[in-house]
């Protein structure tokens, strides 16, 4: 009976231990199915990863054949209305931008920014209330006093803003023997035969009120200063030898006179980074030429040769690499512009570029 009892348990202890392994071998083809689907997807995956790397490096490519080396074509199918986006929050983000080119081609990119928004008080768009916004921010009085007016329909504060990016540029050469350096407008260089003057003047640039700083940095031996705006002045009839200076000259310059010169006979005035004299004429018989004045210095080529004309004074003063030399000239009023004149030597061609300068700290906190 003991041994019949044993043969049971026994024969009961196999039969489960059968269907545990049975169990089990079901559960190992279960998974191994699932991990056989999983395979497949993840080879599904690649493909597609694959094919996404190859279409994007050819975009690249099309890119590079483009001149674009950044930007990917996209197309967008959804249409947004955004004039139920508020007028701030679109402002805000185009806040971003910061140059008139950019703000262009965000007009050009949706009727949304770049026409009328009737939402606007003035009834312009968005990218209009964003320049006219830039300008009164970043402009000085001074600075506005020399840009052109807003008049709807033919001046918009886009083109404003575009001005005053580039706001100091020689826009007028004078003479034969003078040329953009690279085609860049803020630089010029002489050229052509030695002992030959020529004159590049920032006449865009009128300035009327108010104080103004430029920076010029030298090289050579190169007259810096203020004239006149003569905006008629047909700068194809000189093209040899030219200077504020030449008596032959003076009737030419005379008739560009206009009423907003006032009474200030000082019609032209420069620092001479040869030797630090002042010249200066009013283009009558009279020419001071060579003078000396307090504070005068010769420069280096190198230097940087600060002038602010501060017509609230009516005074013309010199700074040399941040350091003030002082006045050279009193008595002025009435408009002015920058210009350079320039001189080919044997041993070293004049060059000079402008840019907007900020004061010396020393001057500018006296001044406050």
């Amino acid at each position: 009976m003991a041994d019949d009892g044993r043969a049971k348990r026994l024969k009961s202890s196999q039969e489960g231990g059968v269907a545990e392994v049975a169990e089990l071998r079901a559960r190992v083809a279960e998974l191994e199915l699932k991990n056989e689907t999983l395979r497949q997807e993840n080879r599904q995956h690649a493909g597609g990863i694959a094919a996404l790397e190859s279409e994007n490096e050819q975009l690249r490519r099309r890119g590079r054949a483009e001149g674009n080396h950044e930007v990917l074509p996209v197309v967008v199918a959804a249409t947004v209305d955004l004039s139920r986006v508020d007028t701030s929050i679109v402002i805000h983000v185009t806040s971003f931008l910061t140059s008139s080119n950019e703000l262009l081609n965000l007009a050009l990119t949706c009727k949304s920014f770049g026409w009328r928004q009737p939402m606007l008080t003035l009834n312009w768009s968005l990218v209009e209330e964003f320049a006219r916004q830039a300008v009164s921010s970043r402009t000085t009085d001074a600075e506005m006093s020399s840009l052109p007016r807003y008049v709807s329909g033919t001046t918009t504060w886009l083109s404003i803003l575009y001005r005053y990016e580039h706001l100091l540029e020689f826009d007028v050469l004078l003479g034969g023997f003078i040329e953009h350096r690279n085609g860049d407008k803020t630089a010029v260089c002489a050229k052509g035969e030695d002992h030959f003057d020529s004159v590049a003047v920032s006449i865009r640039y009128t300035m009327k009120l108010g104080a103004h700083y430029a920076e010029f940095l030298i090289t050579g031996a190169p007259c810096i200063g203020i004239v006149r705006p003569m905006p008629g002045l047909d700068a194809g009839a000189y093209q040899e030898n030219f200077h504020w200076f030449d008596d032959l000259l003076f009737a030419d310059f005379l008739a560009q006179r206009s009423d907003d010169w006032g009474d200030s006979e000082v019609h032209a005035c420069e620092f001479s980074c040869d030797d630090g004299t002042m010249n200066c004429t009013g283009w009558d018989d009279e020419i001071q030429f060579g003078l000396n004045w307090e504070g005068m210095e010769s420069c280096q080529p190198g230097d940087t040769i600060g002038m602010l004309l501060n017509l609230d004074e009516g005074t013309l003063t010199v700074y040399r690499n941040n350091r003030r030399l002082g006045v050279i000239k009193d008595g002025l009023s009435g408009p002015y512009c920058w210009y350079v004149s320039l001189v080919n030597r044997p041993s070293v061609t004049d060059e000079v570029s402008i840019k907007r300068g900020t004061l010396p700290n020393s001057d500018r906190e006296a001044r406050n």
